[in-house]
């Protein structure tokens, strides 16, 4: 266990001693066991020194004065004094003092970052009794120690650091006051800066960074980031330090800031404001298009006229303009015009606002086609009368067809186109007897009507009765 111990306090020993920036790349270390500076004399005091160079190669100093412990890496101290060390090719390291005053106030000899607790102990020589102690930070005592020979400093802060001394009463020997000791408290992660754009265009993405820088000491010490957007927090709290918003929306603008924390919060530390404005992207490209097609349109047909906006962001206005007309036509990206009219020719315009921003398209030009509509109704009444009078000369037929086969009516007046015998004559022709036996052609007599429309009938109109 004393072992374990001691390979604790050497490893703090050079996290401290890289923490006040005195070790280099060829600085040796030097570190101390117990791990408490100042060391005091009667203590078994053990000082290591590590770093480049040739093992065995050490030389040692002190109170500035080549010392005869020579060539060994580890020594154990029984004088007061201050100690440094060295080797080959090598700057020489920090100092230790070992004290051997009445009063001692020590400090752990580690790394003191944000966050930690640290106890300073005020200890009498060879370790006499003492009481009523009082603590001091830059000769100013402090008011909230309530007794006791130790000062906790829970959790420690950057504004701990300082010089402090301790006084009290020594058991022998009275009232003592110890030399200034020197507390300083690293940060556990630097000040953290949030970056991403300020002006973002509406509908694309935002990546906010919280930039912080974790200390060398503790480069894995878990840490969370939470992000605010006017005051209230956004995203969560998260060890991502990071805040994605997919889409942005003008709603998305405001005051951000991002705070980093301590795994147990006890560091907390914010940034500055960054302000993010939300642009939202003009309406441009703004065309027409109709149906039907080329935007000719028969009297009494539907008209639609169709507005596209090939680029525009958040909410957007359309109406609808005719030349020569002041009102607008209607709102929304669709016109429709369910019975066009004489007077809906013209040029015909769409106007689409953004905010602050007004686009217009080119001018689409609407014919109204008034001939087309009225040919189309001549045409439908020369097809009602073609029908009618084919219907008529139809029916004429009919009943024509059906009085020839019915039997004739001596009475019934002759119908146009007939053929009427008016008069039937039988003539002997000269010198012919009476009483031949060879029959003789006669001579008949007819007459006959002119057919329909005075056309003189071909065939079947003129008819013979041979006695």
């Amino acid at each position: 266990m004393a072992g374990d111990t001691g390979m604790a306090g050497r490893v703090a020993l050079l996290l401290w001693a890289q923490t006040l920036g005195l070790a280099g790349a060829r600085t040796p270390q030097l570190l101390v066991e117990p791990p408490w500076v100042p060391a005091v004399r009667w203590d078994r005091v053990t000082l290591t020194c590590q770093g480049l160079g040739t093992a065995g190669a050490t030389t040692w100093y002190k109170d500035g004065q080549r010392w005869g412990q020579r060539g060994r890496d580890h020594i154990t101290v029984t004088k007061s004094g201050t100690y440094t060390c060295d080797k080959p090719g090598t700057e020489l390291s920090s100092p230790v003092t070992v004290s051997d005053a009445w009063l001692v106030l020590q400090v752990p000899a580690r790394a003191l970052l944000e966050g930690d607790t640290v106890t300073l102990r005020c200890r009498g020589w060879w370790d006499n009794t003492v009481t009523s102690v009082s603590f001091y930070r830059e000769e100013e005592k402090l008011r909230w120690h309530h007794g006791g020979t130790e000062l906790s400093l829970s959790p420690l802060r950057l504004q701990h650091s300082g010089r402090y001394s301790c006084e009290g009463w020594v058991e022998y020997w009275g009232w003592k006051k110890s030399q200034a000791v020197t507390v300083t408290v690293q940060e556990l992660f630097s000040v953290p800066v949030l970056e991403g754009p300020p002006e973002p265009t509406e509908g694309s993405p935002l990546n906010l960074r919280c930039l912080s820088t974790p200390s060398p000491l503790r480069p894995r010490a878990p840490l969370l980031h939470v992000f605010y957007r006017d005051g209230q927090m956004v995203g969560g709290s998260w060890g991502s330090p990071q805040l994605l918003v997919p889409t942005v929306g003008v709603s998305h603008s405001g005051n951000y800031s991002c705070e980093v924390r301590s795994e147990d919060g006890a560091v907390r530390k914010s940034s500055a404001r960054l302000r993010v404005t939300v642009r939202r992207v003009p309406p441009s490209g703004v065309s027409l298009s109709a149906q039907p097609p080329g935007a000719q349109v028969a009297l009494g047909d539907r008209l639609v006229l169709s507005c596209a906006v090939a680029e525009g962001t958040g909410p957007l206005s359309f109406s609808w303009h005719r030349e020569g007309s002041g009102a607008p036509l209607g709102t929304g990206p669709r016109l429709e015009l369910r019975h066009v009219g004489d007077n809906d020719s013209g040029q015909y315009r769409c106007r689409v606002s953004g905010g602050d921003s007004v686009a217009e398209s080119d001018p689409l030009n609407v014919t109204v086609l008034v001939a087309a509509g009225v040919g189309g109704a001549l045409l439908f009444l020369v097809l009602l009368v073609g029908v009618t009078v084919a219907w008529h000369r139809w029916h004429r037929v009919a009943a024509r067809e059906h009085q020839e086969r019915a039997p004739p009516n001596p009475s019934a007046p002759p119908e146009e186109g007939e053929v009427l015998y008016t008069q039937i004559v039988t003539t002997e022709r000269t010198g012919v007897s009476p009483r031949a036996t060879t029959p003789q052609d006669p001579q008949v007599t007819y007459a006959e009507l002119w057919g329909h429309h005075g056309r003189h009938q071909e065939h079947g109109d003129i008819y013979e009765n041979v006695l």
